[in-house]
């Protein structure tokens, strides 16, 4: 676990947002097709930012890079979902302080 790179990945607000969509995407993404089971479409949280696609894919990367989620590729697309153990492993690093 890179603790400097999940608290830059935090430091974000937009990125704390996706993570939090993240959390619930059956309430933050109904309308995506393929099942949820599989992440989040990146195309989906694009969509939801309301900033270009590339910007979106740039934050994307850097919770990637942190541990924060991970993808999976389903042929063209992309999905996103949250690492679960490693949030918990940081907070619970958080109480070590």
């Amino acid at each position: 676990m890179d603790i400097d790179a999940i608290h830059k990945a935090l430091a974000n607000p937009l990125r704390r947002e996706i993570l939090e969509w993240l959390k619930e995407p059956e309430r933050h993404f109904p309308s995506q097709e393929l099942p949820l089971s599989h992440g989040v479409c990146a195309g989906q949280i694009d969509g939801r930012c309301g900033i270009s696609q590339s910007t979106v894919s740039a934050h994307l990367a850097t919770l990637h890079k942190a541990g924060l989620v991970t993808t999976k590729r389903v042929g063209q697309w992309v999905f996103f979902k949250r690492d679960e153990a490693v949030i918990q492993a940081f907070r619970d690093s958080l109480g070590n302080l």
